[in-house]
């Protein structure tokens, strides 16, 4: 991470909400999966909170990384922190299907609504368990989160039309931008979008680019191509503290400066930024 953010060149409207970061350590607390693909360094919930104050945002969504396996204790003490003051934030867990009902309700009270499957890195858990844990994960209104390469995901509009629950795709499908518009698994994220089957983050935008800084020109119209296929399935996350990037280090008002170039348009970027992360986190509070 930078450790010094610079505040964006746009308004940021009230409620604004970062769908996707972690907080990481400190690794003597909180041990590393061993079968781990990467080591980041630690990354603490201070550093994050000064990040959105930073930005201009009052809400968050701290996700599992791949490194902790199916041990959500970093996460969960941070969302534990984060309520005992006040801060309304939420969590995306990882857990195998044989958890139990009572770890889901303690995971539930603690602010968790969603669980990832991570099919890039090691640590995290396979499409076999996605089918044994939806409908226990329906009974409350949580989602499934996915990490993937979308132009690798043989079947996805079959299998993700078959969950009974909402599903999320992270950093926008995740696929090399060099493969194009026209690649079918983008294109078939696109009709799920379209289709009201599925939602995505538009985050990691140095995970798909060509390019070694901002602005990461060649993401622009994939973004805008998913912001156009539904806007009201579209939400931002800042990927902070950005473990294991091949590019270097941005500055994280640079990254969220990308954003407006994505969404022009004030109104669909408050949608993205406030009124989609409501429903779909945030809705047992309305």
């Amino acid at each position: 991470m930078d450790p010094s953010p610079k505040a964006p060149h746009f308004l940021v409207p009230a409620g604004a909400v970062d769908c996707h970061a972690h907080v990481f350590g400190p690794s003597s607390k909180y041990p590393f999966h061993p079968g781990r693909t990467y080591t980041p360094p630690d990354a603490s919930l201070e550093e994050y909170l000064h990040l959105h104050q930073t930005l201009g945002i009052q809400r968050g969504i701290l996700v599992q990384p791949s490194v902790y396996g199916v041990d959500n204790s970093a996460t969960r003490h941070a969302l534990q922190r984060l309520r005992k003051s006040g801060h309304a934030y939420r969590g995306v867990a990882v857990v195998d299907s044989s958890v139990s009902d009572n770890k889901l309700d303690a995971l539930h009270e603690d602010g968790f609504r969603g669980v990832r499957l991570n099919m890039l890195f090691k640590g995290g858990i396979s499409w076999k368990d996605v089918t044994a844990l939806a409908d226990r994960l329906a009974e409350r209104g949580w989602h499934l989160q996915f990490l993937v390469d979308v132009s690798e995901f043989e079947n996805f509009e079959t299998l993700i039309g078959q969950l009974p629950v909402p599903v999320v795709i992270d950093h926008m499908g995740h696929m090399a931008c060099e493969k194009g518009l026209a690649q079918e698994g983008f294109q078939a994220l696109c009709r799920a979008l379209k289709n009201g089957h599925a939602w995505v983050k538009l985050s990691g935008a140095y995970r798909i680019t060509s390019l070694d800084q901002t602005p990461y020109d060649d993401v622009v119209p994939f973004a805008q191509q998913l912001i156009q296929a539904n806007p009201e399935r579209c939400v931002w996350g800042s990927d902070w503290p950005h473990p294991h990037i091949s590019v270097p280090m941005p500055n994280d008002g640079a990254l969220f400066d990308e954003l407006a170039s994505w969404a022009p348009d004030v109104q669909t970027r408050k949608r993205i930024l406030v009124d989609n992360p409501d429903a779909l986190y945030f809705g047992d509070l309305a």
